[in-house]
């Protein structure tokens, strides 16, 4: 993994609940690590589902490895948010590649 092709800062973020002062678990995003990586693909995808047809934009990030990363983590590109659907480990724990679907919100 050439360190030039890591022209884009990612931040990788994971949910988290603390207890407010009145007591009541609240939700929320913590930033787990901010790192250099490279955007391979963005494509749009048409998926036919059983309720028709609809189109999600998909990204592939890769960085240098990193121990635990879940699928339920989520990547953040300056205002751009990706939900991973897939964590693929590159040659022998060398860099980690993370395909991603933009989220909504």
């Amino acid at each position: 993994m050439r360190a030039g092709k890591l022209d884009r800062i990612i931040t990788i973020e994971r949910v988290t609940t603390t207890v407010d002062d009145f007591g009541t678990p609240v939700s929320g995003w913590a930033t787990i690590a901010t790192v250099r990586a490279q955007r391979i693909q963005s494509t749009t995808e048409e998926f036919m589902r059983s309720f028709g047809a609809s189109s999600e934009t998909a990204v592939i990030f890769r960085f240098r490895h990193m121990d635990g990363l879940t699928l339920a983590d989520r990547v953040k590109e300056g205002s751009a948010i990706f939900d991973v659907k897939e964590i693929k480990e590159l040659g022998r724990r060398e860099g980690l590649e993370l395909r991603c679907t933009a989220t909504g919100g």
